[in-house]
């Protein structure tokens, strides 16, 4: 990551001054401020039924932030599945719960340490996938596939004092609705049609599920988990 980045943050308001400790706590990575380096993404994500919105546009210095980048080598699907599932919650069956509880145990990650994290937007379809997952309705390999898609977007978390510190206002570009709702609903629309498609796929021999990985006791470093 490059010490000076350009960032975007889609919303209905313009937010000059962006506050840690704001949001909904069941975001995909809890408390912070979500933003992308895509331009187009932050004024779809503006974008609701009943308005339009800005992509607000700012500068941030990363330089010595601590940044976890879930999409990097270092980590697998699981843990990032672990993050959104802690921090969504959700009802789920009896065996889904034990596979949830070894996910936590052995596949989140502490982001406390952390300034920024990066990694995957979800949506409903990305929470369907993860619950799908964790019932033994979907192997391993058609969850990573599903993330490998990417259609939603990255997204760049700001999450402590010191990142927000470095949050810097530049201006803020409008998100007509009539313009940029369509476009998120037929990116959306997409992702659902190919998330499908990869659920209804037959499952092939070797193919892991949640309760094989719990039972077989796999960590994160097992390489049949890559």
């Amino acid at each position: 990551m490059k010490d000076d980045i350009i960032l975007y943050h889609g919303s209905k308001d313009i937010i000059k001054e962006p506050v840690l400790g704001f949001g909904n706590t069941e975001n995909d990575y809890g408390l912070g401020f979500y933003c992308t380096e895509t331009l187009e993404l932050a004024q779809e994500w503006a974008c609701t039924a009943t308005h339009g919105g800005y992509a607000n546009q700012y500068t941030l210095n990363t330089r010595n932030l601590k940044v976890l980048n879930l999409s990097g080598p270092k980590y697998i699907s699981l843990n990032w599945l672990a993050l959104l599932t802690k921090c969504r919650g959700g009802n789920l069956g009896q065996e889904a719960t034990l596979n949830k509880e070894y996910l936590l145990d052995n596949f989140l990650l502490d982001i406390i340490p952390y300034d920024i994290i990066i990694g995957y937007r979800a949506d409903d379809s990305y929470f369907s996938i993860a619950r799908r997952f964790l019932g033994d309705d979907m192997p391993l390999s058609s969850m990573q596939r599903s993330l490998k898609l990417d259609l939603l977007g990255e997204q760049i978390v700001l999450k402590s004092n010191v990142a927000f510190k470095r949050i810097k206002f530049l201006s803020s570009i409008e998100a007509p609705q009539e313009l940029y709702l369509p476009l998120r609903t037929t990116r959306e629309k997409k992702a659902r049609a190919d998330f499908d498609k990869i659920c209804n796929e037959p499952r092939k021999p070797g193919d892991l599920l949640m309760s094989q990985i719990r039972l077989m006791g796999l960590k994160a470093d097992d390489p049949r988990l890559r």
